[in-house]
């Protein structure tokens, strides 16, 4: 991988990672249209950590009364909402432990793999946006039942082309939590995974052992943060007041385009 295919593909990261498209599928995406073959998945890795971090910057004061909330030691509405992203993290928690090896070879499947998962990602959006348009929105607060849902689509979105962010808001908006309350936790329930998944990566030295390169890998993480900054301030909004069935629209179209370029 070069500098210039790392930084490209540290900003599609970064200005995907917040919109319900899977930035893992656009990643394999550049990837091929690149013609970029890797090993590990140390580049994918180092840049939603970059997203994630980015993610940290703008939710700073949110992420400070949870932390403020939980060390006052006794229950109340922040420590709640930390119990509940630790539900979510259990399903992650148990793929990344167990199924690591299954999730690598997913991404060395090609477009074919991507394609339908993105057509997944639009159905998934396309079914959530009916129930909410139904409802007009009257959503409830994330309750444990719906984390567990939410980590679960979160588990499974582990799949290349299907997206963590689509997958969990439209398990959220199924499981009763309204739109506005369904995107703050699901973009504050994927930190500790991904930093975390960073952080074992770094210390089991695979960061330095990876066929990537050092280089590309600093140079993606800064353009993935960066693009990271723009796209979670801007995005964030737009995901919870634009109509999810344009998402899905994009899914579908490029979802279809994956599955014609396997077999051109």
């Amino acid at each position: 991988m070069s500098w210039i295919e790392a930084i490209i593909l540290g900003l599609v990261q970064g200005l995907t990672e917040f919109l319900p498209v899977s930035s893992s599928g656009h990643l394999a995406i550049g990837k091929a249209l690149f013609g970029i073959e890797t090993a590990d998945l140390s580049f994918e890795v180092a840049v939603h950590a970059a997203t994630v971090l980015a993610t940290v910057v703008v939710f700073w004061k949110d992420i400070v009364a949870l932390l403020q909330g939980l060390f006052k030691f006794k229950m109340n509405s922040e420590t709640r909402y930390i119990l509940l992203i630790l539900i979510s993290m259990i399903p992650v928690f148990i793929v990344g432990m167990f199924f690591k090896d299954s999730v690598e070879a997913l991404f060395g499947n090609g477009l074919r793999v991507v394609g339908c998962a993105l057509m997944v990602t639009a159905l998934l959006l396309f079914l959530s946006e009916a129930i909410t348009a139904r409802r007009g929105d009257e959503g409830g607060k994330v309750t444990w039942k719906s984390a567990l849902w939410m980590g679960l689509a979160q588990a499974v979105a582990v799949i290349p082309g299907l997206s963590r962010s689509g997958s969990t808001i439209a398990a959220g908006l199924l499981s009763g939590v309204s739109k506005k309350e369904v995107t703050r936790f699901s973009f504050l329930m994927v930190l500790v995974p991904i930093l975390g998944e960073a952080f074992l990566d770094v210390v089991g030295g695979d960061f330095a052992a990876s066929s990537v390169g050092v280089l590309p890998l600093i140079l993606g993480f800064v353009a993935a943060f960066l693009s990271g900054l723009f796209a979670c301030r801007v995005m964030i909004a737009l995901v919870k007041k634009a109509r999810l069935k344009w998402f899905a629209l994009y899914c579908v179209i490029v979802g279809l385009a994956c599955l014609i370029s396997t077999f051109v």
